[in-house]
């Protein structure tokens, strides 16, 4: 997320690092490069200006720089302003207090809508909602079936009619008023291109059900493309917020640095992978500290509370202390990453990671180290200091890849257990109960 715009920010303030103070002259020429990464990153002409013309207007009303370490007050205010630009703070979704709450997700057809529609599904259900999909697209081929396979993937129930899009959700309504929905996400029919009976139909459905939250779904991947379609759907329909998916691509930046400043309507959600909960809050002081490669350390703790068991880290501190880590505790420590999302998004949040671009982060590279600690004997996984030359010969062929590739996996496992030893005085438990602090509820 946001890979090259943070590793163009961390050239232009490990360039201001090296001076020896800050000054008029240094910070306009910084700027300058600020300017030209956001431009480069497809933000908003506009956006930018007003951007550059904030910081600089603040970095040069400061009485003075002595005592701050060159380059840090600069990147204060970038921060500052970042947060600012992308909306300041998380804005919930609004639930109604007596009828069931409907959701109506609006976009155009390929920015991920229908998925959209399960995600959020999904989100609410572990937050203790009952909610109900509707498949009011009934003019893009297969739109219908998709709903109703995610729908069964998710184990959500999912309402569908032989009708027109007004009647279909008007009799959902009603369906989740009597069998005790208490929540209506609404997949409208997208185009192409934006066009006049496509937001007729969309004013009609929203006047009809008077939804809590009409939601955008937006590509990532369009730039500041997204800037103009917000218009357009607000202008015809009226939005409330807007929701940025495959942020987990290579996205620039562009859509999420403008679309707030230009429409203003908060980002309420980000799509972050393919997978069903693979969709976040959109919190902008975290998405700012992401941009400017600082991590994103409290995104980062929650998703090891929902990932990792407090029985499992019991298991490992029990593991640390004894100084007995085995190839399968490697495993299972391996399981518990993959749990916590894709690899890059991951190592995203960890501050300082990225400044390292292009570093492999290859999800099948993990698949392999799996197979081959699966290809291993129960002895080898306890004690692998028997693993000879034959044996590495047997597990390779095994796990279908090469004695190279097993001779890594075992020097990656005896670096790992360099660092249990590290951990030794580590309380785990009481990490872990750390992480159960953490509210991440609305």
């Amino acid at each position: 997320m946001f890979t090259e715009l943070s590793s163009k920010f961390d050239k232009i303030f490990n360039k201001l690092r090296g001076y020896a103070r800050l000054s008029e002259s240094n910070i306009k020429e910084a700027l300058k490069e600020v300017k030209v990464a956001l431009l480069e990153a497809d933000v908003n002409y506009k956006v930018v200006k007003d951007f550059i013309s904030s910081i600089e207007q603040k970095s040069l009303g400061q009485e003075t720089f002595k005592g701050v370490k060159p380059g840090q007050l600069l990147i204060k205010l970038v921060y500052d302003e970042l947060v600012e630009l992308l909306g300041k703070e998380n804005k919930p979704l609004r639930f109604s207090g007596t009828e069931p709450t409907v959701f109506m997700l609006t976009g155009l057809q390929g920015s991920g809508k229908t998925t959209t529609c399960g995600k959020i599904a999904k989100f609410y259900e572990k937050k203790g909602k009952r909610p109900l999909l509707v498949a009011a697209d009934i003019y893009r081929p297969a739109a219908i079936e998709q709903l109703k396979i995610l729908g069964k993937n998710l184990k959500i129930p999912t309402f569908s009619q032989d009708a027109k899009p007004l009647k279909i959700c008007r009799e959902a309504f009603e369906h989740a008023k009597q069998n005790g929905f208490d929540l209506v996400i609404i997949d409208t029919a997208g185009r192409l291109h934006i066009d006049e009976a496509l937001m007729k139909e969309l004013a009609e459905i929203k006047s009809e059900l008077k939804p809590q939250e009409v939601l955008l779904v937006v590509d990532g991947m369009t730039g500041q493309d997204a800037v103009n379609i917000a218009a357009s759907f607000e202008q015809k329909v009226g939005i409330d917020g807007v929701i940025l998916t495959k942020m987990d691509g290579d996205t620039r930046g562009g859509a999420a640095l403008s679309i707030r400043a230009v429409s203003g309507k908060p980002i309420k959600f980000i799509g972050v992978g393919e997978k069903t909960d693979a969709l976040e809050l959109f919190y902008p002081e975290r998405i700012a500290s992401r941009i400017l490669g600082m991590g994103d350390v409290v995104s980062l703790v929650e998703k090891a509370q929902e990932s990792i068991k407090i029985e499992e880290a019991e298991k490992l501190e029990k593991k640390l202390k004894g100084e007995r880590f085995t190839l399968e505790d490697f495993y299972d420590q391996l399981q518990q990453i993959k749990r916590m999302g894709p690899l890059e998004s991951v190592l995203g949040m960890v501050p300082g990671m990225g400044k390292f671009k292009g570093m492999e982060m290859d999800e099948k590279a993990l698949t392999k180290v799996e197979a081959i600690i699966c290809s291993m004997t129960k002895k080898e996984k306890v004690s692998p200091n028997i693993i000879d030359g034959s044996r590495r010969k047997r597990i390779a062929s095994g796990s279908g890849t090469s004695i190279q590739d097993v001779n890594k996996v075992l020097k990656q496992f005896a670096m790992m257990e360099k660092m249990v030893k590290n951990f030794q005085k580590m309380d785990l438990k009481k990490i872990s109960k750390m992480f159960s602090l953490v509210n991440y509820s609305q």
